[in-house]
């Protein structure tokens, strides 16, 4: 048998695949092995990994990078999934904790990236993201990684609020229950597409005053989870969108106040609450930067402050984590 290395057969085989598709398989066998002096067990193996036929492509697992940010992932955490592919994809998807993931490429086609998350109330542990490729000859490829989620650190601290807002009477919680169908549609609605465009910058330039993952005892009692940031600031800040998107819902609510909603793409909503002016209607699509309101006290609120939350599917995300993501500028060249 002739010395030929893997990769100079490699080569070879994808330097005449046009040739080599039209030919059937005892052909290919018998060609191959006269100009390179192949074995039937090499050819085999060859073969299967470059996908010549129906197989789906297989691709060793190391030929591919999978990365996400943050690096130290915890419960309660959006993610920036980064996938680099040893060859050109049409198309990439993702399975992540029973959530479909939903990626857009750099210009090259050969580096991917998506949002995602995980919810403040899953246990840490080790948990898989399963991803799906298609090659421009409609070729399949997958593979799958592990990544560790840790335990997030979360407080408590106690609050009082109007009574109104821990006991509804009949006629107010005839309101929350429309506005929980109207809240069920917004948030049920996910745009595989992307919107979001570069970094994600904080909507008002003030100090936190509340953190995300802080457990709530209004007025004594345990009722919930604090789902995104607080912004002390005065009534009528201006707050801008944190990033590129489209407003899927522009008003009151009872317990949000005036009230946000903007649609980023991949499955991924930020909302903002307690507001004292809108500045937007439902169906604008507005820039990140861009004022869309004006800060208040709306809503179940203790006094004036923004409100902002981040949703990917169904799961409430730390906003903080999501404004320290470094996002690559080509990605948002090739949107």
């Amino acid at each position: 048998m002739n010395d030929v290395s893997a990769s100079t057969l490699e080569s070879v085989l994808h330097q005449e695949g046009a040739t080599l598709i039209k030919m059937n398989c005892e052909e290919l066998r018998r060609a191959l092995k006269k100009e390179l002096g192949i074995s039937v067990a090499l050819l085999v193996l060859l073969l299967s990994s470059i996908g010549g036929f129906a197989a789906p492509v297989t691709k060793s697992a190391t030929s591919w990078n999978v990365s996400w940010q943050p690096v130290r992932l915890v419960n309660g955490s959006p993610i920036l999934f980064k996938v680099s592919s040893p060859l050109r994809l049409e198309s990439l998807s993702g399975k992540w904790m029973d959530r479909g993931v939903f990626f857009s490429p750099e210009a090259s086609g050969k580096v991917w990236f998506a949002i995602a998350g995980v919810s403040v109330e899953t246990k840490p542990g080790k948990y898989q993201i399963g991803l799906t490729g298609k090659t421009p000859n409609g070729k399949d490829v997958s593979l799958a990684r592990t990544i560790t989620v840790l335990k997030g650190k979360y407080r408590h601290i106690a609050v009082n609020v109007p009574k109104q807002f821990t006991e509804p009477n009949p006629e107010q919680l005839t309101q929350i229950k429309e506005e929980q169908e109207v809240k069920h549609d917004v948030f049920s609605r996910i745009a595989p597409e992307r919107e979001w465009d570069g970094v994600f910058d904080a909507p008002v330039k003030a100090v936190v005053s509340d953190v995300f993952g802080t457990a709530r005892v209004f007025n004594g009692k345990t009722q919930s989870i604090h789902q995104g940031l607080d912004y002390g600031v005065p009534s009528g800040t201006p707050v801008d969108a944190i990033n590129r998107g489209t407003v899927l819902l522009a008003r009151p609510l009872f317990f949000e106040g005036n009230c946000v909603v903007l649609d980023h793409g991949q499955g991924l909503l930020t909302i903002y609450m307690h507001l004292s002016k809108i500045e937007v209607k439902e169906g604008d699509i507005v820039n990140g930067g861009q004022e869309i309101a004006l800060s208040g006290g709306t809503g179940r609120a203790t006094g004036p402050h923004l409100h902002v939350a981040v949703r990917w599917q169904g799961i409430y995300v730390d906003p903080a984590t999501l404004l320290s993501l470094r996002i690559p500028a080509a990605l948002a060249e090739s949107r």
